[in-house]
């Protein structure tokens, strides 16, 4: 009877635990860390400012680049950048980039060695004297696959062509939200516009925030509150409060080892 009682609590209480598991799964974290690295010699070009985007054939081929060029649009209109109407007055010239491929994720506990099937000698004791030698194999699993997405950006001056500013922004996740995932990525690529922190940092922005009006082409001469002087110090953590964008500089950890899948 006391058995029977154990094994009955420790059954919903497994139940119970595995039930939370999905749960977590299912609704994921609440924030979303890219890794984000920028280059600035933005001395000289007075904010706000407009541009022209540079659109290549290839990506002009791919129906599903409007959804890009309309979440790095709005972005650059967020930190004071306005796409011009008239392009041959513009002050800047922008290309966009981005790309969406897959990979392994690489893990401490991953190790390549690791992988495929292994095998083991052992020796074993039964009752009395009697003893026997036995193999035993197991499969190791792989790590699991990751859909790899990332933006990057890159101004030029329009009159000397010289780039006076490149950012990228990269995140990986086993599932991603498409409808959200450029919008954050080219937001976190543009954190610190036009003096970003020196070096690879992490940004962390919501997860479920709601996605952003897309922006519409208006006249160079309208009106638009000029971006934030940066701080004279800068600390480790960076917060932009209107966003809620956390960047903390950091090393930039080497989290993906890309092979063929299989």
């Amino acid at each position: 009877m006391h058995a029977n009682q154990h094994a009955t609590h420790w059954l919903g209480a497994t139940l119970v635990a595995a039930a939370l598991a999905l749960t977590g799964c299912a609704t994921g974290t609440a924030t979303l860390t890219s890794q984000v690295q920028s280059y600035s010699s933005m001395q000289g070009i007075a904010l706000p400012a407009t541009y022209r985007m540079e659109i290549l054939p290839s990506q002009a081929q791919q129906e599903s680049f409007s959804q890009i060029e309309y979440a790095a649009q709005a972005a650059l209109e967020r930190v004071g950048l306005h796409r011009d109407v008239r392009p041959d007055l513009a002050r800047l010239v922008v290309q966009v980039g981005a790309s969406a491929t897959q990979a392994r994720a690489q893990h401490p506990t991953f190790d390549p060695y690791y992988y495929g099937p292994r095998f083991g000698w052992g020796v074993g004791y039964g009752g009395g004297w009697h003893s026997h030698w036995g193999m035993n194999w197991m499969m190791a699993d792989v790590p699991p696959l990751v859909q790899v997405r990332a933006v990057k950006l890159v101004l030029r001056d329009a009159q000397s062509q010289r780039i006076v500013y490149e950012t990228s922004a990269q995140y990986d996740e086993v599932r991603l939200d498409e409808a959200r995932i450029w919008q954050v990525l080219f937001d976190a690529a543009l954190t610190g516009f036009p003096f970003p922190p020196a070096g690879p940092r992490q940004v962390t922005a919501p997860r479920y925030a709601a996605p952003a009006a897309l922006p519409s082409v208006g006249d160079s001469t309208a009106p638009a509150p000029a971006p934030a002087a940066p701080a004279a110090h800068s600390t480790p953590d960076i917060t932009i409060p209107d966003e809620a964008v956390e960047v903390t500089p950091v090393p930039l950890p080497v989290q993906l080892q890309p092979q063929p899948v299989r």
